[in-house]
């Protein structure tokens, strides 16, 4: 057993947050911070070797004065002293000038027991680095540089000099925490002023929608946790518009559960009466079984199957409210009969509604018999109803099945001649309580239709509609099948 007073490893998510702060706000600002640093730091390189060669000429440019000081002396001879005060003027230790491929020396002080280093920076000579100032910065003390640059007050190929660099470096030094103290201030003024743009166009509605979120999550029907679009035409506005549409379309869809919660409620309670009245008819049905009409006989058939189907479908109410249909038993079937069974059922016939079977009555479908008639019997009741109410009518109503064979499947189409269906309830065919096209209907039919359809595997979609009727397509698992000749008996003498 583990210790129980050992103490317990943070999770993964707390030890990243005491380096990474975890509100977006706070990210936002640490991110704007960095990124505006990075860009000054970026800058800090050419900033300081733009410095430094401008420190280099302008010593060139006062080496170069100090050299015309020969060429106006008296006998061109310079005093020891006026040559100090000019090297210390111009902050050099030797001055040279090249004139016609002869390099001579101006001014000769004390020669450096090491080599100096060259920086030139004449425009063809690859000139400074990016990072030679920092070359320079964290050099060894003591070094030397032989600075060598085009003359602009004399005429000569070149000149140079040569001289301690421990003032370029403290100049250097001095220039870089400047540079690094105004890219401090500036990132972070710049990180401010993005980070509070930002915040203000774009964390603060992202919080107010997520705050929303939250909201509705915890209370659908609260009316506080509906979001109001703002009116923006950029992404934060089609969010806020499309989160208030889902949450209209998730409070329609509950009240929805609700309502139907409360009609299985109702169906649970007439559940058992409804069993009693069904059992009732089927002992009647018994007792006609008894009768000689021809008439009672040739309809009494019927009239037990509907009887047994309507027992079955009460008996399965409830297991459909409380997780969904009962899985199917498919069996192999005559497609026709099917057909003719469902017809008589959707009163077909009696409405003066002619029926076109475009298959052969040999042909077999693989389907759970009760679910399958009840598929079909609510595609032609809703394609006779629909006939029915079209307004102006003038020719006779006609449904025509026909049947397709695949590799793999069955497709069973059924088409009419009526209005075809609505603009409006196109999109939402399928959904109960919403894809019927009729003032009384409750827009069950084809819901349960198709969730029985799925349910062996396959799928019912609308194939196409017009003015000119609509056509729905059946699809079952299993190529179609021919059932085989039967056989007549024969009568005896």
């Amino acid at each position: 057993m583990a210790d129980a007073s050992a103490p317990k490893e943070p999770p993964e998510r707390d030890r990243r947050r005491i380096f990474w702060p975890g509100g977006l706000s706070a990210r936002l600002l640490v991110l704007t911070v960095l990124f505006a640093l990075l860009g000054g730091l970026i800058a800090i390189p050419p900033a300081l070797a733009a410095y430094e060669r401008q420190w280099l000429l302008d010593r060139v440019r006062a080496a170069e004065l100090a050299s015309l000081a020969p060429e106006v002396a008296p006998d061109r001879v310079v005093s020891e002293q006026l040559k100090a005060q000019l090297l210390r003027g111009a902050g050099v230790e030797i001055v040279a000038i090249s004139v016609d491929g002869v390099r001579s020396l101006v001014f000769a002080g004390t020669r450096p027991t090491e080599a100096p280093y060259v920086v030139d920076l004449r425009p063809r000579a690859a000139g400074l680095g990016l990072f030679a100032p920092f070359r320079t910065i964290f050099g060894p003390e003591g070094r030397r540089v032989r600075v060598v640059a085009e003359p602009r007050f004399r005429e000569a190929e070149f000149i140079e000099f040569v001289a301690l660099d421990t003032e370029l470096k403290r100049a250097l030094a001095s220039y870089l925490w400047r540079l690094l103290a105004i890219v401090a201030f500036v990132s972070t003024l710049a990180g401010l002023l993005v980070f509070v743009a930002l915040n203000l166009f774009l964390v603060r509605p992202m919080q107010r929608i997520t705050y929303a979120m939250e909201r509705f999550r915890a209370d659908p029907d609260d009316p506080a946790a509906r979001v109001e679009p703002s009116g923006r035409r950029d992404e934060i506005g089609r969010a806020e518009a499309e989160l208030d549409r889902m949450q209209a379309d998730l409070r329609a869809a509950l009240n929805s559960r609700a309502r139907l919660a409360a009609l299985g409620e109702a169906v649970a309670k007439i559940n058992h009466d409804l069993k009693n009245m069904l059992t009732s008819a089927q002992i009647a049905s018994e007792r006609l079984a008894a009768l000689k009409d021809p008439k009672v006989s040739q309809a009494l058939p019927r009239l037990e199957r509907a009887l047994d189907r309507a027992v079955k479908l009460a008996s399965d109410v409830l297991t459909y409210g409380k997780t969904q249909e009962t899985a199917p038993e498919p069996r192999t079937l005559r497609l026709a009969d099917a057909v003719d069974e469902a017809a008589f059922e959707a009163q077909l016939a009696e409405r003066g509604v002619r029926l076109l079977r475009r298959m052969d009555a040999a042909d077999q479908v693989t389907a759970d018999p009760d679910q399958l008639h009840r598929i079909l019997v609510n595609l032609f009741r809703n394609a006779r109803q629909a006939i029915e109410h079209q307004e102006g009518r003038r020719q006779q109503g006609r449904i025509e099945v026909s049947l397709e064979a695949t590799p793999n499947a069955a497709v069973i189409r059924v088409s009419d001649n009526g209005p075809g269906i609505p603009d409006r309830v196109r999109e939402r065919l399928f959904q109960p309580f919403a894809g019927s096209g009729r003032p009384d209907g409750a827009g069950l039919g084809l819901a349960i239709a198709r969730e029985l359809a799925v349910g062996h595997g396959g799928d019912l979609t609308l194939a196409s509609n017009g003015p000119s009727g609509a056509t729905f397509e059946l699809r079952l698992p299993g190529a179609p099948t021919k059932a085989p000749a039967r056989r007549r008996s024969k009568s005896r003498a």
